[in-house]
């Protein structure tokens, strides 16, 4: 009988299970962590991005902007540093995904394309999974 385990601790133990798995089939040594953040004046923190580079992939997992620094043109420059960062380290394409309300035209605008699109996500919206070539 299966033993229900609904904690963030678990669920870690189960990636780390994966992660195991597949440094049996692929070199994962060269998997990096890649994050960027920007702090204000008072070192509080109002824009992050976080994502992970693997290959030829990077996979932007993050990309949070505070509302006070929205519309000034940080976005675009948190994004295209961390494309730089990704192209340095060997990187050829990246892979990102947005929900309906988020970014989908902010991503559109610096060349990223819809690959696939979930519907009903989580309910009713929809899920944008996108790519660009870098």
């Amino acid at each position: 009988m299966f033993t229900p385990v609904h904690t963030y601790e678990f669920a870690e133990l189960a990636k780390q299970k994966i992660a195991e798995f597949n440094a049996l089939h692929w070199d994962a040594s060269k998997r990096q962590q890649l994050g960027l953040k920007l702090e204000n004046e008072k070192g509080e923190l109002v824009a992050a991005l976080a994502g992970r580079t693997f290959g030829h992939w990077f996979y932007l997992e993050s990309l949070w902007l505070d509302q006070s620094i929205r519309g000034q043109g940080i976005g675009s420059s948190i994004l295209a540093e961390a494309e730089q960062i990704a192209k340095a380290r060997g990187c050829s394409f990246v892979i990102l995904d947005t929900l309906d309300f988020q970014a989908r035209p902010f991503y559109e605008h610096h060349g990223y394309q819809v690959q696939w699109t979930q519907t009903n996500y989580p309910l009713t919206g929809c899920k944008y999974f996108m790519t660009k070539q870098l």
